[in-house]
């Protein structure tokens, strides 16, 4: 479908497409289109906020606009549609091309029942949804003009511009930007709109991952840094990559181990070159109380910080303003007032600021700090939706039947090659071959050499820091010949290096178990041969929200 847009309209849809610009300029979450530029892939599903389509308007055109879309149309369209556009054309309208799109992707997750409706309206957008137009064949489905999608406030457009400013040159050194707040205030979407600005202007940046629980790039549980080079033009399960350095810390949250956490993103900052210029922002937890709050002071003093920005909402402070002056004095969890630096710990090759640009950003969109409520809006729902999204990688890039997951050949890795710990708690080993059957396990790399004297399993007493190079799911284990069975996307090349399987909380969505097409007879993993009505203790919990001192 071809459209012509007027300066400063836009649309605002649900669905997945591929956008081309022919002519002018038009803006998606930040990122530019132009006349010229590669098609882009949209994805906007009923998980996230709707992506909108905003034209801009063209600068420095003064060829005649009808003439150069008539050249340019001609291509795409016959006679007729085409003089029925060209007389919609102004010298401010830009030109976009919208193309049905299939992926590898996309035909797994609709394979599944509950996912088939995820690239349309919610509920609560059915009234809004326009259901009678040629858009719909492709996939799209606009919403009315009434329909917002990412509502920026003032001090939101006054935060992107004063750190795009900083990132093209305007402050010496490279930008390092920490982002943080609590839940649900926009954190994710600030930041994806502001890497998309960026790519305007330089040809990557650098993303350290510090949220557990709702990671950007990798399945959940995962601390990451990676190297961004394309627009992110959709929310996190349709932009899954492998990172430059990622470790698999194996929980949704870092609060059994926080120690662990901070050594974690120390270990990946070292592996990033301090000598690149290339602009960095740094993603937090929304866990801004208590401990949590001290973690970010940590980590304020660990990275050579240039801006820091803190999402709120309601006008309300949901934690004390992280400027320079206050961490003169703040308690971190590692680190103690005076503020000294913890980075010159582990790094000779940087001399951090000393200060920082701190600005405060006030979130204003609907729901602002409310967790959706419709179906895959939810935390645990997009957590699964990005592993999922990993785990299509097994199938064919050929547009055929979807494979059920058991229906692939698995490696067959002796237990003398390979590692085999438990990262989230404590278990048993003569029971780590029953927690780690049919799950899901990082694929990591130790500095030793693993050595099995008896030809039986490694077992790992405690968890690694070490590098993850990507997930496979153990599918079975012969204990007879001593073989786990595993089935990854990544390259052989890069399993050869694999020496330490990792099993933590991140399970397998159950629609793998019980949902994949291909089972007959019983299904393997699953029981229905127990009780609902046995009761019994549940986990401990420790209080994360106070220090030692304050139980005095």
């Amino acid at each position: 479908a071809v459209l012509v847009m007027q300066k400063d309209q836009t649309l605002c849809f649900r669905g997945k497409c591929f956008l081309t610009c022919l002519y002018g300029r038009v803006e998606v979450m930040g990122f530019t289109i132009e006349e010229g530029q590669e098609s882009y892939p949209l994805f906007s599903p009923a998980s996230h906020c709707p992506l909108t389509v905003r034209t801009l308007e063209t600068l420095g055109h003064s060829r005649d606009p009808r003439m150069a879309a008539a050249r340019i149309l001609e291509k795409y369209l016959p006679t007729a549609p085409r003089k029925k556009l060209l007389k919609q054309m102004l010298p401010t309208s830009s030109i976009i091309l919208l193309e049905p799109m299939e992926t590898q992707l996309t035909r797994f997750l609709s394979s599944f029942p509950d996912l088939s409706e995820l690239f349309s309206p919610p509920a609560s957008e059915l009234m809004s949804a326009v259901f009678d137009t040629p858009l719909n064949g492709l996939g799209v489905i606009p919403l009315v003009s009434s329909v917002e999608g990412l509502s920026m406030s003032k001090s939101y457009r006054e935060a992107l511009n004063a750190l795009v400013s900083a990132c093209r040159g305007d402050m010496d050194g490279c930008a390092v930007i920490f982002v943080c707040g609590t839940r649900n205030v926009g954190k994710s979407t600030f930041i994806r709109t502001l890497i998309n600005t960026i790519l305007n202007h330089t040809t990557s940046v650098d993303y350290l991952e510090g949220d557990l629980g709702q990671t950007e790039f990798t399945p959940a549980g995962c601390l990451s840094l990676s190297t961004v080079k394309d627009p992110i033009l959709g929310p996190p399960f349709t932009h899954q990559r492998t990172p430059e350095h990622m470790i698999y810390y194996g929980q949704p949250s870092c609060e059994s181990d926080m120690d662990r956490y901070l050594e974690s993103l120390k270990f990946l900052w070292r592996r990033r070159s301090q000598s690149r210029e290339t602009p960095v922002i740094i993603n937090t937890m929304g866990w801004v109380k208590g401990f949590g709050f001290q973690l970010l002071v940590d980590m304020i003093r660990f990275f050579p910080v240039s801006h820091v920005v803190q999402l709120e909402h309601s006008g309300v402070a949901q934690s004390p303003a992280l400027t320079p002056e206050f961490l003169r004095t703040a308690q971190g969890y590692q680190t103690h007032p005076p503020a000294q630096t913890a980075l010159d710990e582990f790094t000779d090759h940087h001399n951090p600021p000393r200060s920082y640009t701190h600005l405060t950003v006030q979130s204003e969109f609907q729901g602002v700090a409310r967790q959706g409520t419709s179906k895959h809006q939810r935390s645990n729902e997009h957590r699964e939706l990005s592993l999922l999204a990993y785990l299509s990688q097994l199938q064919s890039a050929d547009l055929g039947p979807v494979r059920p997951l058991h229906s692939l050949t698995p490696y067959q890795v002796p237990f003398t090659a390979v590692a085999l710990g438990v990262v989230h708690c404590d278990v048993a080993p003569s029971h780590m071959f029953y927690a780690a059957n049919g799950s899901l396990v990082g694929l990591c790399c130790l500095a030793e050499k693993v050595n099995s004297s008896r030809g039986g399993p490694v077992l790992l007493s405690q968890a690694p820091i070490c590098p993850c190079v990507g997930f496979g799911v153990l599918r079975g284990i012969d204990k007879e010949r001593g073989l786990y069975f595993l089935l990854t996307p990544v390259d052989p090349s890069i399993l050869r290096n694999v020496n330490c399987l990792l099993l933590g909380a991140i399970s397998l969505p159950s629609c793998i178990l019980t949902s994949q097409p291909g089972f007959d007879g019983e299904t393997p993993y699953l029981t229905t041969d127990y009780s609902f009505d046995l009761s019994g203790a549940g986990a401990s919990k420790r209080l994360h929200t106070c220090t030692p001192e304050d139980l005095h």
